[in-house]
């Protein structure tokens, strides 16, 4: 689930990526200015896993928001809070809470924040091309990261006049498998409360509370 939800901000967070395509870095500092003059984003997306080999293809919705260097985050029976000092990782399933302490230092951080502004230090962009359906024009980049990881390629689809991330392609490494995020809903500027990004036990009755701090 970690993996999951660490790829999930190259949907929905605007990207600023190692300078080695021109174009590519002007489209994504456009799309980094554009959601950095949101004071707060709340989304509403889908995820597809698919694997063809497995003849598997699931498909699931979620929701996240964020504040400054708050995070709320629902999807898959797991809710994912942080006050930016604290992470509590709710499993529904279990009734449970995972608690730990959000290290600004670890590089494979949770933290959406840390993910959009590392971007410039971990991946190598390339534009693919302009493509327009249903009346948008959606630019499509390549991101390679630089350092290893699990996956090879994440492919980027802009919306070039809403300047947002409307869906990005995760190809795994093992090329076999695909994961699919799909904007279905993004909502800038709404008010949310702060409470929303503090994890409180009294809301989940005997909740099975895991502190590992």
């Amino acid at each position: 689930m970690k993996k999951l939800f660490l790829l999930i901000p190259a949907l929905f967070f605007a990207v600023q990526a190692f300078p080695q395509d021109a174009k590519a870095k002007t489209i994504l500092d456009a799309v980094a200015l554009q959601t950095k003059s949101y004071s707060t984003i709340e989304i509403e997306f889908s995820y597809t896993m698919e694997n063809k080999k497995s003849a598997i293809k699931e498909t699931k919705k979620g929701t996240a928001c964020m504040k400054g260097e708050k995070y709320w985050m629902s999807f898959a029976g797991q809710t994912i809070i942080s006050d930016g000092k604290t992470q509590w990782t709710y499993i529904k399933d279990n009734n449970e809470v995972q608690i730990n302490t959000v290290n600004p230092n670890d590089d494979q951080s949770m933290n959406p924040s840390k993910l959009l502004t590392s971007y410039d230090k971990s991946f190598t962009p390339k534009f693919i091309k302009e493509e327009i359906r249903n009346g948008k024009t959606y630019q499509l980049l390549d991101l390679t990261p630089i350092k290893g990881r699990s996956y090879f390629k994440i492919r980027v689809e802009i919306d070039k006049a809403a300047k947002q991330i409307a869906k990005s392609i995760v190809y795994d490494k093992n090329g076999t498998s695909t994961y699919t995020y799909v904007v279905i809903k993004l909502t800038p500027n709404k008010a949310i409360a702060d409470t929303k990004f503090t994890f409180r036990a009294s809301d989940y009755p005997g909740v099975d509370v895991i502190d590992l701090r």
